[in-house]
């Protein structure tokens, strides 16, 4: 995924003598692009996983040094490389402690070796693995799109990830993405990819049908599950204004059921979206899977409003509670006791309300399927208020 961290010490930690001395849990970050600064001023064009690059010129005291780590955390740079022995001589141990504390990378190269080569180097092996990720995402979106070519995606991605393992999609999206402009959008994106951190190069992000995509290929459970955990806690830090929603699909075996995968995961983040809640995880949706998998929004409106109608009308006009009392007895299988603990009603209130339900149902709810048929409409009036719109 990305260029990484990792991707450039394997190379450059012999070539150019770098080592990392802070913020290695930060190895997995990945590079959008190399740029040298000796001041703060091209800090302002950051837009998220720059490597910066300096020789300490404008940073050779410790204050200037933290202020400038403290100031790529704050634009979100893939991390910090210092050519040591003339300006600065060691990094200062409050700098240290900062980017381990930040998970900022921060790595040191010897002032013998020569910058410019190492820079182009580097942003050379940046923009060959930009374009293989931008061909990677195109096979994705072949395979989620238009599942009957499958085996052309498979040819592209072959090489790349184990087309017959496990995938799993997780969707990310925030409020209006669709409807920011490229730049703003690469921005948040760039953003969210420096966030998960541990992502690996069997896992691709991209952009696609106005949600991010994290595709992860033979990534165990307990990994992704703690790759979204640890995600949420550094949105929730460096982010507390972004509200980010996320639907996780269920593992699907073969490159093949990827756009089945895509759906599900889908279904999630709509439900996540629609209840705002943080994070929806597919296979623990119960019944709303079925629910939340139905495109035809007419049709969950067929299914509910239609059969509750007669009870919505009622509320509206007598500012009552009979779609939430039939809800209620519904769910506690008739009982009025269970009933009357939730709601706080008493029981004889509550058999006065579902005896003028009955009446204005035109059913006694004696049948298994009117029961399931009520249920299923209650159950999309509550979880699944789009369909109302």
């Amino acid at each position: 995924m990305g260029f990484t961290i990792e991707d450039m010490l394997t190379f450059a930690g012999d070539r150019y003598k770098m080592s990392m001395v802070a913020g290695d849990r930060g190895w997995s970050n990945s590079i959008s692009w190399v740029l040298m600064l000796e001041d703060f001023t091209i800090l302002r064009n950051f837009v998220g996983k720059e490597l910066a690059v300096t020789t300490g010129m404008g940073f050779d005291t410790e204050e200037k040094m933290l202020s400038l780590v403290e100031t790529l955390r704050d634009c979100h740079a893939a991390g910090l490389i210092v050519n040591t022995g003339y300006y600065v001589h060691e990094i200062p141990r409050s700098v240290i402690d900062f980017c381990n504390e930040e998970n900022l990378p921060i790595m040191t190269v010897p002032w013998e070796i020569y910058i410019a080569e190492m820079i182009k180097d580097l942003s050379i092996r940046v923009f060959l693995q930009g374009m293989t990720d931008e061909q990677i995402a195109a096979a994705f979106i072949k395979a989620i799109s238009e599942p009957d070519q499958t085996a052309a995606a498979k040819q592209d991605l072959l090489q790349h990830f184990d087309i017959d393992g496990d995938f799993q999609v997780v969707l990310l999206t925030t409020p209006d993405l669709d409807t920011m402009d490229t730049v703003e959008r690469k921005r948040v994106g760039y953003r969210m990819e420096l966030y998960l951190e541990n992502i690996t190069h069997n896992c691709s992000f991209f952009y696609y049908d106005g949600d991010f995509v994290l595709i992860c290929n033979d990534l165990p459970p307990d990994i992704t599950k703690q790759v979204i955990l640890d995600f949420e806690q550094r949105i929730a830090l460096r982010m507390p204004d972004q509200k980010i929603s996320i639907g996780i699909g269920s593992r699907m075996k073969d490159l093949s059921n990827l756009s089945l995968a895509y759906n599900r995961a889908k279904a999630a983040l709509r439900m996540a979206s629609i209840t705002e809640q943080e994070r929806v995880i597919f296979d623990d949706m119960g019944i709303y899977r079925l629910l939340y998998l139905v495109p035809d929004k007419s049709l969950l409106h067929e299914m509910s409003a239609d059969l509750l109608k007669p009870l919505i009308d009622y509320d509206k006009q007598h500012d009552s509670q009979l779609v939430e009392t039939l809800e209620n007895y519904l769910k506690y299988s008739g009982s009025f006791s269970a009933m009357s603990d939730v709601m706080f009603v008493h029981r004889n209130t509550l058999m006065y309300r579902m005896n003028n339900i009955k009446k204005l149902l035109g059913t006694d709810l004696t049948s298994a399927e009117d029961k399931l048929s009520y249920q299923i409409a209650c159950l999309i009036w509550e979880k699944v208020p789009g369909t109302f719109n």
